[in-house]
Formats: C-alpha cells, structure tokens, sequence
C-alpha cells in the first residue's frame, strides 16, 4: 500500500478483506476439512492484525504525535510534510493553512521559546560569573597566564549565552563570541586546533552588520565535534565573510573528516524544512544545531536564506550560509 492513501479508504478496505476472509472460513467449515479450515482463518486473521496494524495503528499514532509536537509548538514544516493523511480533505487544508500561516507569529512563539531556554539556563548566573572570576584572579596571582585567559572567555561566553536573547547582534559581536568559544577549545586541544578569519571587502563596515544571535558558534562545535576531533592532527575551522549588493554570504570551513553522499543528502533535505521552536541537542545527530540555525534564519527572513552544506569524505565540510544584506548599525 501507498503511503498517502487515506486512513478512512485503509479502513473500508480491511474491513471489506476481513469480512470476505471470516465469510469464506466459515463456508469451509462446512464444505471442508473444519481444522484446516480453522487453521487458516486463525492464520489469516494474524497476518490481517499484523497489515492492519501496520497500515492503520502505526500510521495513526504517527498523526497523533505529529499533531501533538505542533501543537506543543516543537515542530512547525513537518505538519504540512507529514507521510500519511487522514483523508485528501485534510491534505488540502494542511496546504491551504501552510499558506496562510502567519510567519510572524511562528517567529515570535519560537523567540518566546528560546528565552524560556535562557531563563531555565541562567539560574544564577551573578553566582557563576563571580566564581569564575575569582578563579581567574587566583590563576594570574599564581602566573597562571593561560587558565587565566581561558576562564575569562569561559566568563564572556557564558555572558553573552545567558544573556536577553535578541534576534539581532552585529557580526562583530559573533565573530568576538566565536573567538572566546575557540579560547576555551584550544585549552583541551592545544595546538591541534585551529582557527582563521577571512573578510573580503571593507571590514569596519562589514562588522557592523547585523545576524541572527548565536548563527555562527553552534556550526564551529559542530566542525569540531564532527570533523576535527576525530583527526589524529586535528585542523583547520577558515570562517569566510564576503557580501553582494544584497547578501551576507558566510562560508564555515574545516578540514576534517567529512560526511558521506548519503547523509549529506540527507542532512540539506533536512536544512530546508522550517522547525518551528527549539530541538534537544544530541552530539550523535551533527544536524540537529545545524537545523535550528537555518530554521532561525528562515524565519526571519524567508525561505530562500539558511544553509547548505558541501563536503568530501576524508576531505572536509563547508556550511555555506546565506542571509539578506539588511540592517547596518550605524
């Protein structure tokens, strides 16, 4: 059976198959053998509980929960994608809503939700900037120069985290985070890890333009966790900045291990559905940050921005993301 017949048309048919299969049973009782005639209604009404539970319990249960995560407000494209329909009506009002779904109102429940995530994660945050502080000043009075250093960026990455979360910072500001977030991961890997920075074109400016908050460090953990951590010499995370008379074109690069066809595939199908609130990160799953960060930038700015990925098995990944030029802080 085909994944997008309705639940109501599996229904009639089963029940017109289940009635035929008990109608000609019974009629053998009588004609034939009555325990091989048993037998086989017993047989076909197994094997019919188990098609039936595959084509109509499973395929429900997946509609229950799909309808349940959307209205919890933890999924948003996948409604209108979902693989089964309950009939064609349905499928033709899910289209019809997708277009006339307010985007805005879908921005401002998935910012309404990213700032509950901030307040569950500050707790104290006064509590943990004092302590780190009061190790970095214990770490210099020893000459502890490099744990110093690493715990005020800890400090400032923390800050700037927990900190009111916005739609809007200047690059310079998420070019500053990345950088206290690499302090902190050269202080595990050493030497192993490297990071550059190129920016065609007037970099004052370019500086002051803005971006989504929080756009650029979850892809830099990702090339780490999923492409350099795993190499023995470990490598290269190139940040490239350029811009068009309308975009702000940003290249994250590493060299390391790469992703196969397959899941890369995979990986920029999934880029391009909208996710509407925030997904538990999973280090297994190197798509998940990814995915938010490109749903963040569809939703505030539309469907054409995001990300794509390119990569080599055993070469490296490249995250191309596309914004809109827009504002310029002046």
């Amino acid at each position: 059976m085909e994944k997008n017949k309705s639940l109501v048309r599996r229904c009639f048919i089963f029940f017109i198959i289940f009635c035929c299969i008990n109608t000609a049973g019974y009629i053998s009782l009588f004609l034939y053998n009555k325990y091989a005639a048993v037998a086989v209604i017993i047989i076909a009404n197994l094997s019919l509980s188990f098609l039936a539970y595959k084509f109509l319990v499973k395929p429900y249960l997946y509609l229950k929960n799909i309808f349940s995560l959307f209205l919890e407000e933890q999924i948003y494209q996948e409604l209108f994608e979902q693989e089964y329909n309950i009939s064609s009506e349905l499928s033709d009002v899910l289209k019809k809503l997708d277009t006339m779904l307010d985007k805005q109102k879908a921005i401002e429940m998935s910012k309404r939700q990213a700032e509950y995530l901030a307040l569950q994660n500050q707790i104290n945050p006064h509590f943990l900037y004092n302590t780190l502080e009061a190790i970095r000043g214990d770490a210099l009075s020893e000459g502890m120069v490099k744990i110093a250093g690493t715990t005020e960026a800890l400090a400032t990455f923390f800050r700037y985290a927990i900190s009111e979360v916005e739609n809007l910072v200047t690059l310079e500001d998420e070019l500053n985070y990345v950088e206290n977030y690499f302090i902190i991961q050269q202080y595990r890997f050493g030497d192993k890890l490297k990071m550059k920075i190129n920016i065609q074109g007037n970099a004052e400016t370019i500086y002051k333009i803005q971006v989504p908050k929080l756009t650029l460090q979850p892809i830099i953990e990702n090339a780490i966790y999923h492409g350099l951590e795993m190499k023995k010499d470990g490598g290269t995370v190139s940040i490239n900045i350029e811009t068009t008379k309308k975009l702000l074109l940003l290249s994250i690069t590493d060299d390391g291990m790469g992703m196969p066809e397959e899941l890369l595939e995979r990986v920029n199908q999934n880029l391009n559905k909208v996710v509407l609130g925030y997904i538990n990160y999973d280090k297994k799953n190197s798509s998940i940050a990814l995915r938010n960060v490109s749903s963040r930038i569809k939703l505030l700015f539309g469907e054409e921005y995001g990300l794509h990925l390119f990569s080599t098995l055993g070469y490296g990944t490249d995250v191309r993301i596309t914004l809109p030029l827009g504002t310029v802080q002046k």
